[in-house]
């Protein structure tokens, strides 16, 4: 007899519902642009390092990583992604991670959760967002989370101004952790100092925990005044901030399988999530930790490893945004950096009003929005809502296929979307 209610879908398995659906009754694949993970894979230099670590006798290649860093694959990702070299910062700790979505849901009992009792225990999260840690702060181990909204007429970038007023409706002076996606997901929006510099204060004068999810930090050009900041480079200046950024070789190294990263931050918070993760997880994969550690020596080839990938994705977005832009479609904010595309939600499409049909079929508009351009086209997103209304289109597939475009922009066509102003 099932414990949890089989309504507790969550919004991707409804899109893999949808994309199964579409492909049984049509015989053709979806021109599948929902995904969110590579549809590479890592270059032969990590196949090849893998390879060979794979082979050797070594007992701790072989054995439970706890809390192990091989090859100081800490400090090696944390140099080659921010700048940072933890060594030279007594009150920072760098630790291996399995993954990020993992070390995500135990962050609230990292902040104390089962000690001060649900009740009690607040977490500011944005929206739209890939909303892990919405789950399971709300849903979950419970407690009461607050929504910061990101807005498309501040082109998604984080405002403390928002922040503030959703603190003071919800009468809360301190939560107990202030958790963000930067660059974002939905909303590929990058951060710069001066976001950073602001919300850090503000954190600082409160005593807030600050967390970023940093999934697509090296998504970004190094050489652009829009390059994507990280958290670390700005945090590290400031002892008195408790704050964490975690950071992972999925998207970075189109490596999502390997399930490793890094949670970099201030030393007692993070040495609070290391006592919270050994009753929770044996650590990452070892042969993969040493694999990685040792590329990171080589800082050169690992830049030329990072910014090669986003080569790929870029010239994709040089494609793909566009063609949507030039049938009407109205962008929430550039993509400055990752591999998603976000817009506004339509108000009319193929003819019909999606408001209405919003109303009478009792879902969201964007999911209306979704569904239609599913069944009509084969073209799948995924829906996002929160204060407003949007579509997510990712470059996780490969666009500039001739075939795919062929089929692409006749599809693209049958949108017609348009917005009442």
């Amino acid at each position: 007899m099932r414990q949890i209610p089989a309504s507790g879908i969550n919004l991707f398995q409804l899109i893999y519902i949808l994309i199964r659906e579409y492909e049984e009754k049509n015989k053709v694949p979806c021109l599948n642009l929902s995904l969110g993970n590579p549809d590479l894979v890592p270059v032969s230099e990590i196949l090849e390092l893998k390879s060979k670590i794979q082979l050797k006798s070594d007992y701790d290649l072989h054995t439970y990583a706890e809390d192990k860093n091989l090859d100081r694959f800490a400090e090696g990702l944390v140099k080659n992604f921010t700048g940072v070299s933890v060594e030279n910062y007594s009150h920072l700790k760098a630790t291996p991670i399995a993954g990020i979505k993992t070390a995500t849901a135990i962050l609230p009992l990292a902040c104390g959760l089962h000690l001060k009792g649900r009740e009690n225990f607040t977490v500011v999260t944005h929206l739209p967002a890939y909303d892990v840690m919405g789950t399971w702060e709300s849903v979950y181990p419970g407690g009461k989370r607050i929504v910061w909204p990101l807005s498309s007429k501040k082109k998604m970038h984080m405002d403390v101004s928002d922040l503030r007023q959703a603190l003071q409706t919800a009468q809360v002076e301190k939560p107990d952790l202030i958790f963000v996606i930067r660059p974002g997901n939905p909303a590929s929006q990058s951060a710069n100092e001066n976001e950073w510099k602001e919300l850090i204060e503000f954190c600082v004068g409160r005593g807030i925990r600050l967390v970023n999810d940093g999934a697509y930090t090296t998504l970004t050009d190094r050489e652009s005044p829009h390059a994507h900041i990280s958290l670390a480079q700005i945090a590290k200046d400031y002892p008195a901030l408790e704050w964490m950024e975690l950071f992972s070789v999925s998207k970075a190294f189109s490596d999502p399988g390997q399930r490793l990263g890094v949670a970099l931050g201030s030393k007692d918070f993070v040495e609070d999530f290391i006592l919270i993760k050994g009753n929770t997880d044996s650590g990452p994969n070892p042969v993969g930790m040493s694999a990685y550690g040792k590329l990171f020596q080589d800082e050169n080839k690992t830049q030329e490893i990072l910014k090669d990938l986003y080569k790929t994705y870029k010239s994709r977005l040089a494609y793909l945004v566009p063609k949507l832009k030039s049938i009407g479609l109205e962008s929430a904010c550039d993509t400055s950096s990752g591999f998603f595309t976000l817009w506004k939600t339509p108000d009319f499409a193929y003819g019909i009003d999606l408001i209405e049909k919003s109303k009478k079929d009792g879902i969201p508009k964007a999911e209306v929005f979704n569904r239609l351009t599913i069944e009509k086209t084969g073209i799948v997103g995924v829906h996002f809502t929160g204060s407003e209304s949007f579509i997510r289109y990712a470059v996780c597939t490969d666009v500039l296929d001739p075939k795919f475009q062929s089929r692409f922009e006749a599809a693209i066509e049958l949108m017609k979307p348009k917005y009442l102003k």
